[in-house]
């Protein structure tokens, strides 16, 4: 039976030529999205991409500045790694190895709503950089712009048997797992990653899971609160705030916290509603209610959870007194919703963080040393200071999350080899092979004195050296 990635006629050399020639088609991708940035941004269009604006923004230019990056770096990233003398064991001594980094295979890229361009289009090209075929499956209702972007792979010279669109449905994606993939690439909820995952543990199939987020962002004392309050507002509308790293929870301590909820106040007294997608409306109504019934506190006063659950419409939210045990602080919310956690010293903040199921990423505002030295301590996958969102785009970080944020990474150095699997090759030149000889009854007594000689203290080494060359034992 022929393996799947034998299957793959544009991947099968990771010759440095042919490396250097599927990372330069890659690159030319972004000539494509370039072309057509008035028809991708109208494929994008929905209830919550209002604005051309952010598919601009926050797809278009980061995929596209992914794409370039792929072309510039992926040769070197992906080229094979020669293990030199330097290091090895002396008992190796005679053996030459080199690292080749080769494709899993079939990759399926499971994408996802909010961001049907970005995140599913670099999970896609770093795999067919690296030479793998990949399946795509595209959330529901982002069928035509996945198709668009699939067809601009095609057009700057993607093979279409390297690359091939499957139907929205769920079954689809079912149905590729049970047909046998290598490697599954996953942008969706923690619920999702779970079902994902079981099915996938079958086969023992490997996952990249990209998944919620609940991100914090502790605002220290010291703090620029109306820069806060402008990035937290940003964040929370952005996308109708359908984001998985949007602020969630908001940490400061009481003073803080009071001025820092004066200044959202001002800047979302104008705020237009937004339409809640259809799969997230009924779950965030959920979260919203159980939160009030909890002790949180409507900020704003404009919370109405009925119309929300009804027509899907509502306006930014804040949620006030909310504590760890809330249902609103451990939830994985894509609407504009957020909360506000008070405490009564700002280095609990990270107790709050750590302690959280979701731990996709945070953000810090406040001095810049006590921000970086704060950051250290976050079990997060990322850390933006005095900013949020906007850095992760830089298409050479890797992106992913811990605990149910999921696991692996995508995008970056990274990304680009979690799309490939390491092969090592070892070569023994010349004669010696020590271990092939006869055992002789001196052996024991060497070997021993040996580790002590290689790797004990100073006393110990010079014994090790001298019992090594005594012959009367």
């Amino acid at each position: 039976m022929q393996h799947r990635t034998e299957l793959n006629p544009w991947g099968e050399t990771t010759t440095k030529a042919a490396t250097k020639t599927r990372c330069r088609v890659i690159a030319s991708v972004a000539h494509q999205l370039a072309s057509a940035t008035t028809e991708f941004t109208r494929l994008c269009a929905s209830d919550q991409r209002c604005d051309p604006v952010e598919t601009i923004t926050s797809e278009l230019l980061p995929l596209c500045a992914a794409l370039r990056w792929i072309g510039r770096s992926g040769p070197r990233v992906l080229s094979p790694r020669r293990v030199g003398f330097a290091g090895r064991p002396m008992w190796l001594a005679g053996v030459q190895s080199h690292v080749e980094r080769q494709p899993h295979g079939l990759v399926l890229v499971l994408g996802t709503w909010n961001y049907p361009l970005l995140l599913p289009g670099v999970q896609m090209a770093q795999a067919l950089a690296a030479g793998n075929r990949v399946l795509v499956k595209p959330a529901a209702g982002c069928e035509l712009a996945t198709a668009r972007l699939v067809r601009a792979f095609y057009d700057a010279g993607v093979p279409p048997e390297s690359l091939n669109p499957i139907n929205s449905s769920t079954e689809s994606a079912t149905a590729a797992m049970d047909a046998g993939v290598d490697l599954i690439v996953l942008t969706g909820s923690a619920e999702t990653g779970r079902r994902v995952l079981e099915r996938a543990s079958q086969s023992l199939t490997p996952v990249i899971a990209e998944l919620s987020g609940c991100d914090a962002v502790i605002v220290l004392p010291d703090a620029d609160i109306e820069r806060a309050a402008q990035a937290i507002v940003f964040g929370l509308t952005f996308n109708s705030g359908a984001t998985c790293i949007a602020p969630r929870r908001l940490i400061a301590d009481e003073p803080t916290a009071d001025r820092l909820l004066q200044a959202i106040r001002s800047r979302l007294a104008t705020s237009p509603s937004v339409v809640v997608h259809s799969s997230a409306r009924m779950a965030v109504a959920d979260v919203i209610r159980r939160s009030l019934s909890e002790g949180c506190v409507d900020a704003l006063g404009n919370v109405d959870v009925d119309a929300l659950a009804t027509s899907g419409r509502m306006l930014p939210a804040v949620l006030d007194q909310v504590v760890p045990d809330h249902p609103v602080a451990t939830a994985d919310i894509f609407a504009p919703v957020t909360s506000i956690m008070r405490v009564e010293q700002i280095v609990d903040a990270v107790g709050i963080v750590n302690d959280c199921r979701y731990r996709l990423a945070a953000s810090i505002f406040g001095n810049r040393v006590a921000a970086a030295e704060m950051a250290k301590r976050l079990s997060v996958g990322t850390v933006t200071l005095n900013d949020l969102i906007v850095p992760t785009a830089d298409p050479r970080l890797p992106f992913g999350g811990r605990g149910d944020s999921g696991f692996g990474v995508t995008r970056g150095v990274e990304g680009l080899l979690s799309m490939t699997t390491p092969k090592v090759v070892s070569e023994r030149t010349g004669s010696w092979a020590p271990h092939l000889r006869a055992r002789t009854e001196n052996d024991e007594r060497i070997l021993s004195a040996m580790v002590g000689w290689l790797h004990g203290t100073a006393s110990l080494r010079l014994a090790s050296l001298k019992r090594m060359v005594r012959r009367d034992e």
